[in-house]
């Protein structure tokens, strides 16, 4: 689905007290909004002394016309605008990856209804079985899709990961690599590749995990858990650094709109609505941790050149920043920690909560979430299948011949409905 970032948002003029320097000795405080005085004990008398004086008058003068913020002598520095290069380069490898699942898929070789026949082992499985012009369950799930049975009995828990890299569908791959290219630059030109990176896997992961623990049937794909939690660092970021915004409540407004709106599209059917929030809580915990900038008035050090002191000692990050990062970090690792041990003991947590399945899908008349509830619990026994629906009771024993994982959904899904 797509998400739309292209939000404004301003950076509040600093105050010109903030950032003023003064030289070290004797002298009137220097600021972009007057020309530096000599010092009475030392006036540029010689030639050279005038030369460098003209010099430091002109560049303050090229520094004070190139900011909309008033600056001191010490340039008020803008954050560091990195070149985006990670995120471009996710796109390219989630487009790659689902040309080898279309490869592998090989649609001719095993049907002879396939969409776009003319594409050769590039074609579509048939609309009736995959509707997103994309391969079919069982090559995804060889490729890596969430699947809860694989990853809880033979513990194959890096589906987790590989989920978010796989995609249903032409269409599927389509809206969320828009939504990724949108969202995922403006943030990496903000806060560098490192802290995206690790905020897009985390997130990605932490939506995985909320998937497993309430959608137990069938294999789930996509990078929407990942996307979500882009957005909800948006948010989080936004409070955060809440000092350094001029139009605050506008933009709070705004993502707080965009974030209702995608996780409404997500009470559709057949969308896994729970990698969203899942994704969504996540980012916005790892927001606070990897996207906190300095508050207004603190200069670095670094910055300051030789023979100058800065006036203004404001401590690099204001408490509420601390606590948050604190609170947030706590949050995190008990989520994760509680989150897979439940997972591994094969807990589903629909059974503790009767009314969570309508955050992924809420019936109506238009349409039911019927295959949304369709839970079974397995057991392989003497190359025998025991499968029991968890909503109605009825259990089932089949004979195992090499099922797929989509054939035991279609199993499952025959219990659940009798």
């Amino acid at each position: 689905m797509g998400m739309d970032s292209r939000i404004e948002i301003k950076v509040t003029n600093p105050k010109k007290v903030d950032n003023v320097v003064h030289p070290v000795g004797q002298g009137h405080a220097t600021s972009a909004s007057s020309p530096p005085q000599p010092s009475a004990s030392s006036p540029p008398t010689d030639g050279q002394g005038r030369q460098q004086q003209q010099a430091l008058e002109e560049g303050l003068r090229h520094s004070h016309g190139r900011g909309r913020q008033g600056r001191g002598l010490i340039d008020y520095m803008p954050f560091k605008n990195w070149v985006p290069w990670l995120i471009p380069g996710f796109v390219i490898a989630n487009v790659v990856v689902f040309l080898i699942s279309m490869f592998i898929n090989n649609c001719p070789k095993h049907s002879s209804s396939c969409v776009g026949r003319f594409l050769g082992r590039f074609s579509f499985q048939p609309m009736k079985e995959n509707p997103l012009l994309g391969p079919s369950a069982d090559t995804l799930e060889k490729m890596g899709a969430l699947d809860v049975i694989k990853v809880v009995h033979k513990h194959q828990a890096w589906r987790l990961i590989s989920c978010i890299w796989l995609h249903a569908g032409v269409f599927h791959i389509l809206a969320n690599m828009l939504s990724l290219l949108f969202i995922g630059i403006w943030l990496e030109q903000e806060f560098g590749f490192v802290r995206i990176g690790l905020l897009y896997l985390f997130a990605g992961f932490g939506g995985s995990l909320m998937s497993a623990l309430f959608i137990q049937a069938g294999i789930s794909v996509g990078a929407s858990g990942a996307l979500f939690g882009l957005l909800g660092s948006m948010l989080s970021e936004l409070i955060t650094n809440w000092t350094i915004y001029a139009n605050k409540l506008a933009a709070l407004l705004t993502l707080i709109f965009i974030v209702v709106i995608n996780l409404a599209v997500g009470l559709l059917p057949h969308v896994d609505n729970f990698a969203h929030i899942g994704g969504f809580i996540s980012g916005f915990l790892l927001g606070f941790v990897f996207l906190i900038r300095p508050q207004f008035g603190y200069v670095s050090k670094k910055h300051i050149p030789t023979g100058y002191i800065v006036t203004s000692n404001k401590p690099k990050h204001k408490p509420y920043q601390y606590i948050l990062w604190l609170v947030s970090m706590i949050l995190l690792v008990l989520g994760f920690t509680f989150g897979l041990i439940l997972l591994f003991r094969g807990v589903n947590l629909n059974d503790q909560c009767s009314w969570c399945h309508y955050m992924s899908c809420v019936p109506t008349k238009l349409w039911n979430c019927k295959s949304q509830q369709a839970y079974c619990e397995s057991i392989e026994y003497q190359n025998q299948l025991n499968l029991t629906c968890i909503s109605n009771g009825k259990s089932g024993i089949y004979n195992l011949s090499g099922e797929s994982t989509s054939q035991v959904q279609q199993l499952c899904t025959k219990l659940c409905s009798r």
